[in-house]
């Protein structure tokens, strides 16, 4: 765990120097001088509009980005009880939970029981579980509606930063399309046409990595895009994919419309920011990661 923790901070690092190099290649090298220098008023405006959207996609995936590494994915309030146990939904002393229920978190309840929203409890933060709640050992914390621990963020994705997680995703995605394909006629140049390729060796080594790096990442995200926008349209955690596939009918899973609205919120103009209006942080006990709206037709 402490290993990968590290790993988290060297992702970052290699992230940074992922922007550098493509900022260098799209932005210094390859249409920021078509543009100073002018000339054909097509060229020049092709070089606007990829500059701008370079841009544009850029202070969006590093606004997701940078929301997804410090917004706290959902902590489990200190002596946090189910109401079932007693009068509140608190109790006033941790120290109450018998030994033997806090093994829960080591031998997890089967998926009938946490369906069913039996009382299960943590014996590494001696607090209770909420349903949908996980103990990352990397965090070394209890995480609400835990979809997976991200060396990429040093974070855990839950809750309170899912939906900025996806849209770091897509960003990211077109960023990385918008790399690839605007620096394909350059890349085209490097194999092609010896006399226009770059005489500095500085320059060939970034343009040829940036171009490599991007289609790279854009194949694998689309992939991982592809993943959780099935898990998010089926109200489902990376977590419960393998709880759900034993279930007859997923008790979350209360049609695509309301399952995106539970994790993007209701306000559709904010879909694409990461962002909630206060309504939604006030009317959506998901967000919250505290309580979750079920199926009342679900079979276990």
């Amino acid at each position: 765990c402490a290993g990968l923790r590290v790993l988290g901070y060297l992702m970052l690092a290699l992230v940074a120097a992922i922007v550098a190099a493509s900022y260098y290649a799209v932005v210094v090298y390859a249409w920021g001088p078509l543009l100073l220098r002018g000339g054909n008023g097509g060229t020049v405006a092709a070089a606007a509009f990829v500059l701008a959207a370079f841009h544009l996609l850029l202070i969006m995936m590093l606004w997701c980005y940078f929301m997804v590494v410090f917004t706290n994915p959902g902590a489990v309030p200190e002596n946090w009880r189910h109401a079932a146990e007693g009068d509140g939904m608190y109790a006033n002393n941790s120290s109450t939970i018998s030994n033997n229920v806090a093994t829960d978190c080591v031998n997890p309840p089967s998926t009938s029981e946490e369906q069913g929203h039996a009382p299960r409890y943590c014996s590494r933060c001696q607090n209770g579980k909420p349903p949908r709640c996980h103990h990352c050992s990397i965090c070394d914390r209890c995480v609400l509606k835990m979809d997976h621990h991200c060396v990429w963020v040093v974070n855990c994705v839950g809750a309170r930063n899912y939906k900025y997680f996806l849209l770091f995703l897509v960003y990211t995605f077109l960023e990385t399309v918008l790399d690839t394909l605007v620096l394909l006629p350059s890349f085209i140049i490097f194999f092609h046409d010896g006399s226009r390729r770059p005489s500095s060796a500085g320059d060939i080594a970034i343009l040829f990595l940036a171009f490599v790096l991007n289609l790279a990442f854009a194949l694998s995200l689309l992939c991982f895009i592809c993943m959780h926008t099935s898990l998010a349209a089926s109200n489902t955690t990376s977590i419960e994919v393998y709880e759900r596939k034993k279930t007859c009918s997923w008790e979350y899973d209360l049609g695509w419309r309301k399952n995106l609205e539970q994790v993007f919120g209701t306000n559709k103009l904010l879909w694409f920011l990461p962002m909630y209006c206060t309504e939604d942080l006030q009317n959506i006990p998901t967000i919250q990661g505290l309580e979750f709206p079920t199926r009342s037709d679900a079979v276990l």
